[in-house]
């Protein structure tokens, strides 16, 4: 039994001397990934910005354009493609419920009260309010679209 106290008191004296010995082993963490590791000898607050000590050559590539023309391209296609897609869903949404055809719909024929309800008022100005939405959606997108220099 006495071996077995001695073990737990080395154990207690190795968890004493523990931390001293990670303060030296560890390295100084960082929250930003582009910077690299610190070594031992440096502090946190000491790590340089590897983007400064980098040189520039003259002519260089920004990183923040896009990878290739086609990428370009198609993000272009992309966007017109959605703005005409909005605004042409919004325009049948503003004008097809006050047409005949929104309420006098073979579809409705079977269900007299579900007729009734898409035939009025407030159900032909929510159809119509959302397709203000979707134009406003559509156009806020072609004035927001900024090609990345």
């Amino acid at each position: 039994m006495h071996q077995v106290g001695s073990k737990f008191a080395r154990d207690a004296g190795r968890s004493r001397a523990r931390p001293t010995a990670l303060l030296k082993t560890t390295r100084a963490m960082i929250s930003d990934p582009k910077l690299p590791f610190a070594p031992d000898s440096t502090r946190v607050g000491e790590i340089q910005s590897t983007e400064a000590s980098l040189p520039v050559a003259r002519g260089s590539v920004s990183t923040s354009r896009p990878a290739s023309a086609a990428r370009l391209w198609l993000h272009r296609v992309g966007v017109l493609l959605f703005v005409f897609l909005c605004a042409t869903l919004g325009v049948m949404l503003m004008i097809l419920p006050w047409r005949p055809e929104w309420s006098d719909n073979p579809l409705l024929l079977s269900y007299p009260a579900l007729r009734a309800i898409m035939a009025s008022g407030f159900a032909r100005g929510l159809a119509t309010g959302l397709g203000v939405l979707n134009v406003w959606i559509g156009f806020w997108e072609a004035i927001q679209y900024r090609e990345e220099e």
